[in-house]
């Protein structure tokens, strides 16, 4: 599979500040490809350097081919979904989006039709005519998606394409990029790890303007159990022993009072989690919490040196 986007040594600047520091990246052809990082890890400015609209200070990257190429090269090849996309108050949203299709070189007939496709393929083709004013935020962020692609790009790029939108409505945005795999090449950045281990097949992790970390979703985010166990007081070093000794325990540790456990490869989940719990009620030490954990969550924490909070999600 070729890689439709290759990354060497970026950096962005801005005055003293390294915004990418060296970054390397290749997303495969055809995938679904996450890339994770805390807030101002530096996604925002690497689709913006990926995209044509910002100039990196150093590096090499080539997208779609095309060495270093600027936005206008990259017309109607590449779609992009900005983090707070916006529509004009008082301008119908067809109007928008047709002035958009506009701009990726569609005729006028052509661009209505196209983007009335696009509402279609978002659910939304009865907002057409409104105002953006009479429109929810989920449906604004579905206008948002139609805009990001018009004319059937190759290459898209979605940053946080279900924050702040309700489940209903983040499901159906996550049932029309799952459609796109390996017919386009689709690039998510969110904070929702759960929902980027269920929907893509590439991950990389970004830590501080570098990657720290990339590969497919089944190497990084394996099929491996994990558990978080609260109990009332600090895990001991008896305990801990006593609990790597199990046979459906590959690993045990103590992180801030908290025990973060993972089960043997092929051991099933119930398996693992009874013969834990039947440990620690043995020991006289019913947990406060037992969560089974996201292992991208944990592939993510161990990357840039966190802590979990239990929840995996945004």
């Amino acid at each position: 599979m070729a890689d439709v986007v290759e990354v060497r040594g970026l950096w962005k600047q801005f005055g003293k500040f390294s915004a990418l520091a060296g970054l390397d990246l290749a997303i495969p052809e055809g995938s679904l490809f996450a890339v994770v990082g805390a807030n101002g890890a530096g996604k925002t400015t690497l689709f913006s350097v990926l995209g044509g609209f910002l100039r990196a200070t150093a590096g090499e990257w080539r997208v779609l081919g095309m060495q270093a190429p600027e936005g206008g090269q990259l017309r109607a090849r590449l779609g992009m979904l900005p983090q707070d996309a916006a529509f004009l108050a008082g301008v119908p949203v067809l109007e928008q989006l047709i002035f958009c299709a506009r701009l990726q070189g569609l005729g006028p007939h052509a661009a209505r039709k196209e983007c009335m496709r696009t509402l279609e393929a978002v659910g939304l083709a009865e907002v057409a005519e409104r105002n953006p004013r009479a429109l929810s935020h989920g449906m604004l962020k579905r206008v948002a998606l139609a805009q990001a692609f018009i004319g059937n790009p190759e290459l898209v790029f979605l940053d946080e394409p279900t924050a702040g939108l309700d489940p209903e409505t983040a499901r159906r945005v996550r049932d029309l990029v799952r459609s796109m795999k390996g017919t386009r090449t689709v690039v998510i950045s969110s904070h929702n790890l759960l929902e980027l281990q269920e929907l893509c097949t590439h991950v990389a992790v970004i830590h501080q303007g570098r990657t720290v970390s990339s590969g497919s979703m089944v190497d990084i985010a394996s099929c491996g159990v994990v558990f978080r166990v609260l109990l009332e007081e600090e895990p001991s070093p008896a305990l801990l022993s006593a609990l790597r000794a199990l046979p459906e325990v590959a690993h045990a540790e103590s992180r801030s009072g908290e025990l973060h456990l993972g089960a043997r490869p092929g051991t099933q989940r119930r398996e693992a989690a009874a013969a834990v719990l039947g440990l620690l009620l043995a020991e006289g030490l019913p947990p406060r919490r037992f969560q089974e954990g996201t292992t991208l969550e944990e592939h993510f924490l161990a990357s840039v040196g966190g802590t979990s909070d239990g929840l995996g999600g945004s």
